[in-house]
This record gives structure tokens, sequence and C-alpha cells, in this order.
């Protein structure tokens, strides 16, 4: 069978509601509503199949992922990762993730909690009172900070402030953009910022080899398995990069969906009261903050920092008896799965009680996966989940919030970003004091 692609009338639709909502992923619904489960674009220089639903899910990660590709040497991901293990595919990826696991195994947790209280802390500290800081941006401080300090043993607040833009432009280089359509067009503006970049890795590792010390740490690691400086170097970007920007997304989005929902925010401060009072939380004792993990987990499935996960059909595909032609590029919509009324009851409604004991309900195999899934899924899967719920444990222990009203749009940048931000007053709560 062919692909369905959208009609006039369709595109239209879909024009109509990337305006009204200021996303892309407003129009990609509407193509899901009215094509199914997958459908095709046909703009110049840009067709690729777009999938959509736990099967689609289950075709890319499971069934058929040993004919479908990461690496493709054209995308920007892929000239800046070089040889990173998220663009790498057979063993080369299994080669690489044996050696990074020890450093995100849920062993080392415990290990990282007090850093990431630390470098949370050296955020919240500058905060003043009735101000509004923009939460997207005060999450990328911490998650930088705390990516860094853990995995890299590099204290990166000196750093960070001549470092941001050459982060950002990073960001913006993996991006989509006008690149996707037009494979050559040019783009000045990211050289010296990417240039800085690598300037500061290799300067890391130059350090920590001259330099004896712990080697329990992801840097250490990949030093202690005699890899050359090069291969190095993509492995710190590529947890660099897609380690805090996916943390940065779903911290803000969380605060963001909370700033929404008053009664949510202040069950989760309850629930803090009761669990931690005073103390600070620690790897343990987040274990007990169940309505937290609940709204954690409804935030990913709102927004998945990753809403995307794109591969090359590496030869002749079937998918429900639609022919993929080998090299085309084939995306599978994690964002739209999860809105999907046929698997989610009023599916755009922030409901963390869906994801309690006596809330939820069976649901098929990939209709949730904002870690991905199969033999490929987040290598820091786990890193960031506890990470996520002792930041925010910590930030909504000592703060009340109040979001601005202000609108925000879900960006398709490196990661779903709200945008333009998420600015919140913060005053320190009355009912606690920092121990």
């Amino acid at each position: 069978m062919n692909i369905p692609t959208p009609s006039g009338q369709t595109s239209l639709r879909a024009l109509r509601a990337l305006v009204r909502e200021h996303s892309v992923l407003a129009a990609l619904e509407v193509f899901a509503d009215e094509l199914g489960s997958i459908f095709r674009f046909t703009m110049p220089g840009f067709n690729p199949v777009m999938l959509v639903g736990p099967e689609a899910a289950r075709f890319v990660l499971v069934s058929d992922r040993q004919n479908l590709r990461w690496r493709n040497d054209s995308d920007p991901v892929t000239l800046l990762l070089r040889h990173g293990v998220l663009v790498e595919d057979g063993e080369p990826h299994d080669s690489l993730r044996r050696a990074m696991t020890p450093a995100l195994h849920k062993q080392m947790l415990t290990h990282y909690a007090a850093d990431m209280l630390r470098c949370t802390d050296s955020v919240t500290a500058r905060w003043v009172p009735g101000s509004a800081p923009d939460m997207l941006v005060e999450m990328r401080r911490i998650a930088l900070l705390i990516l860094t300090d853990t995995l890299f043993k590099v204290d990166f607040s000196s750093d960070i402030g001549r470092m941001w833009n050459a982060v950002l432009k990073t960001l913006a280089y993996i991006s989509p953009g006008m690149w996707i359509l037009w494979r050559n067009a040019p783009r000045p503006g990211y050289s010296k910022a990417l240039q800085q970049m690598d300037d500061y890795l290799y300067q890391i590792i130059r350090h920590r080899k001259q330099v004896l010390g712990s080697t329990d740490d992801l840097l250490g690691h990949l030093i202690d398995m005699g890899m050359d400086d090069d291969l190095i170097r993509d492995q710190l970007l590529t947890m660099l990069i897609a380690g805090h920007d996916t943390s940065t997304a779903l911290l803000s989005w969380t605060l963001y969906l909370l700033g929404k929902h008053p009664d949510s925010l202040h069950q989760v401060q309850a629930e803090l009261d009761a669990v931690l009072g005073s103390q600070p939380p620690t790897a343990e004792t987040v274990i007990e903050l169940r309505y937290l993990e609940q709204v954690i987990e409804e935030s990913l499935r709102l927004y998945p920092p990753i809403h995307l996960g794109s591969r090359v059909a590496a030869e002749d595909l079937d998918f429900q008896g639609h022919t993929i032609p080998s090299g085309t590029r084939v995306m599978y919509s994690i964002y739209l799965t999860h809105r999907m009324k046929q698997h989610w009851d009023e599916p755009a409604r922030f409901n963390p009680e869906r994801f309690s004991a006596e809330g939820s309900r069976p649901r098929q195999p990939y209709t949730y996966l904002p870690f991905g899934g199969g033999p490929r899924n987040c290598i820091g899967a786990a890193f960031g989940r506890i990470e996520a719920k002792l930041v925010l444990a910590r930030i909504l222990q000592q703060f009340d919030l109040a979001l601005l009203p202000k609108p925000v749009y879900a960006h398709m940048g490196a990661t779903l970003e709200p945008r333009p931000g998420v600015w919140m007053q913060v005053m320190p709560r009355a009912s606690q004091q920092s121990p």
C-alpha cells in the first residue's frame, strides 16, 4: 500500500493549528488524527515517514531495529558527536554503552545525590525573594552543574558564564532548522562556539590524565578503558549535551505544570513536609515521595524531552502493509503516542493520578516511553529520574513558586522545551527553614 500523504485540506488545517499553537507538534496532531499511524511528508528536500503509536514504537525500537540506522553522516548531530554513543550502530554502540554503563548504574546514584543537592542549592541561593527568574534558564544551570560534577568530576560553576553561549550554540547547531530542507545551507556563527566546546572538553581530559584521582565517574572509566582523547571527547560531548538538555526540559516543564495547577503544587509540598520535614532529601527518602513521582511521570507523558526518534531505513521495510523504501528517514513520535485517545483518558489533561497505584490502568506496552525502549533505551534514564526527584524536592521544599501569566509553547529544539521561558515568582517557604 502507498503511505498516506496529507491532502491540501488536511495541510491547511495543520497550518492553522501550527499558527494557533505556535508549534509544529499541533500540525503533527492534525496529520495523525486524519491519516493514522503512518504518514509521509511531501516537502521539497524532506519527505520522511512518520510513525505514531505503540505498534510503531515496537517496530522501530525492537522488532526491526537492526534494519534502522541511527547514524546519518549528513546530519549535524552526527557531525557534532562524531562517534558518540548516541550516533553509533551495532557493535561500536554496544561497546561504548558497556564502557559507560558503570558510571550510570543505579548503584552509583546514591553517591551522586549529595552532589545533586549541592549544585541545586548553589543556584537557588542566588534567587532574590519576590523576583521571578526564568526556570528554563535556572534549571539549565542546575542540570549543567550536576552533570559535570557527577560524571566528569569538574566544578563547572567558575566556567558556566563563559561557556554558556557555547552550550546554547551547540544545542542550536543540532536543533531542527533550514538544514533539514537544504543540506548545504550556510550555517555561520557556529564555528567559534563549537571550537570553544571542544577546547574545554580536551582540557578536561588532559587535566584528568595528569592528575591521579577517583576513577568511579564517567570520565575516569573512559580513560581506564584506554580510549583515545578524540573518542573520549565524543562521549563527554554526547553526555553533556543530551544529558543536561533532557533534564533541563523535564525540570522546567514540571515546574510549569505545577505552576499551572496550584492544587498539585500544594499536594507535592504537603508530601514533602510529611516525608522530609526540614531534612534535605536523599536518594533513599525520595523513594517515599509517591505523588511527586506521579507528577514527574505525567510531565514526561505530556512533554517528553526526547519527543521524536529518527532513523534511516537500511533496507526496504514493511509496516502494517506499507512499504518503507531503503534510505528513507523514519521518524516515530513519542509526543503523539503519549497523547493517543485510544490509550489515554483525556490525554491533553494534566492528571498525575493516572500514574497512581489506584488510578493507573493496564496499558499496552510502548504507549509510554519517555526514555525510549528496547535494547537502546536511554542510558541515563535512572540518573535522570532520581535527579528530577531530588532537584524538585529540594526546590519545592524551600520555595513557594507562582507562575507568571505569560504564554508558553512547546518548542522543538534539541529537546522539547517550554519557550520563551517559565517565569515564576519565588518566595522562601515560611514553613520550612534550611537546615
